[in-house]
């Protein structure tokens, strides 16, 4: 499969995107060139090869939750620009 100079201006049209005729001729040998790699990783035999979903171990390194008490709510309204019935109060965003 390979991408055509087609291809290349109906993505363009599609993204909104106006290209010049070089950046048109530059993005269809970058994307036939990205498809020429795909179709050799093709290439490799992956029989008996597990799937993995990362190539690294990875374990959890968050810490556990610990409840613990949480601050005032007098102090935490300190910092509001503006508070309301125990509440931060902030401009609507909804008509």
């Amino acid at each position: 499969m390979s991408i055509t100079r087609n291809d290349v201006e109906h993505v363009a049209n599609l993204a909104r995107l106006e290209l010049s005729e070089q950046e048109k001729e530059q993005f269809e040998g970058q994307l036939n060139a990205i498809l020429k790699y795909a179709e050799k990783l093709n290439q490799l035999d992956t029989d008996g090869i597990e799937p993995t979903s990362h190539v690294l171990p990875l374990a959890n390194v968050m810490r556990d939750d610990k409840v613990k008490p949480s601050l005032p709510i007098e102090k935490v309204l300190l910092n509001a620009p503006e508070d309301e019935d125990g509440h931060f109060k902030v401009p609507a965003v909804l008509e």
